[in-house]
């Protein structure tokens, strides 16, 4: 096991290197190169001019390039133009509140969408196992953002049942540790501060869990129906078995290799997909700083961003692999 985990962590080596390679590439193919993305198009010539001598520009590409993955190794990802404040700091600040979010997400995708698809496998054919199909297929076809606006017309704006914007009621005085406010709350015991923030996740929780409940319930029903088809099952239903000793043992446990699977895929796809979730409630998080960077060409926060995603997604992945020995002793890690 601990061979498999070094050399995991080892293939991030030359996935990371390739990524760093692909941004430096896109940095220098930028129209009107980065210093028109600095100075905007009303930079003159002698501007520009400074800004290429300053940033090295001017030396040869492999000069740049050593220069770049410096940088990178020591976590600088540059300064960000719109901010004027180092990425790095930006992200430490927004971007534990976007793990938040993604967590809740999770949270309420798995723990709604592996129970529904597996009793929808159970009662094939039944009104359950329709609602939960065509409930899955709408869940995929609406769009994030109208859902986002929906929740929070209906939910906030109308019957007032939950926080329309941010991440916590400015009213209360949480102390800061971590920026973690629901980790911060439970740490300093200010059960107000954890309970609002949690209170303030619940929307754009529920509007980021939406398509990846959808596709856990239809991953989790095929699987379970593939599962329950299978001879061993019917052999441990043959022996008398209860019908929980079946499911946690024969037909749960096997059927959950495809939905960790998905699970993974999902989890990277939650953080990026955040842009859009965050924008619409307001949540300050790393989706709406990003989102801010789009609109106003901010190159190193967006480098950043996707340089964190790639390190989630390969981390996820492997956390998945692992998960796998744990789930079905057949699969060995090595």
């Amino acid at each position: 096991m601990f061979r498999f985990i070094v050399r995991r962590l080892l293939q991030l080596i030359p996935t990371l290197f390739g990524l760093s390679l692909l941004l430096f590439i896109w940095l220098r193919r930028l129209p009107g190169g980065p210093e028109t993305a600095i100075l905007g198009e009303r930079g003159t010539p002698e501007m520009r001019a400074a800004i290429r001598r300053n940033m090295g520009l001017d030396e040869p590409i492999m000069v740049q390039y050593a220069r770049f993955v410096r940088r990178l190794l020591r976590l600088d990802l540059g300064t960000s133009t719109a901010t004027k404040r180092p990425v790095v700091t930006e992200f430490l600040e927004r971007f534990p509140g976007t793990v938040e979010l993604t967590v809740m997400a999770l949270v309420l995708a798995i723990g709604v969408g592996i129970p529904l698809g597996y009793l929808a496998a159970r009662r094939r054919g039944r009104l359950l196992d329709h609602l939960s199909v065509g409930g899955s297929l709408i869940g995929i076809c609406i769009p994030v953002f109208f859902l986002a606006y929906v929740f929070k017309a209906i939910f906030s704006e109308n019957l007032g049942w939950f926080p329309s914007s941010g991440r916590q009621d400015p009213t209360i005085d949480a102390t800061r540790i971590t920026n973690f406010f629901i980790l911060d709350g439970l740490l300093t015991r200010e059960w107000d501060a954890a309970a609002d923030a949690i209170w303030h996740l619940v929307l754009p929780g529920l509007t980021l869990a939406s398509i990846p409940l959808a596709i856990i319930v239809r991953i989790t029903r095929a699987s379970v129906l593939e599962v329950l088809n299978e001879d061993f099952v019917r052999t441990a239903e043959a022996k008398g078995l209860t019908e929980s000793t079946v499911r946690r043992r024969h037909v749960l446990r096997n059927a959950m290799l495809p939905v960790v699977t998905s699970i993974g895929l999902l989890t990277g796809g939650l953080l990026s997909g955040a842009v859009l979730t965050e924008t619409v409630f307001g949540f300050t998080g790393i989706g709406a700083f990003v989102a801010e960077a789009i609109s106003q060409r901010d190159y190193p926060v967006l480098m950043g961003f996707i340089l964190i995603i790639a390190v989630v997604y390969v981390l996820v992945n492997l956390l998945v692999d692992l998960s796998y020995s744990l789930i079905d002793p057949r699969v060995r890690v090595r």
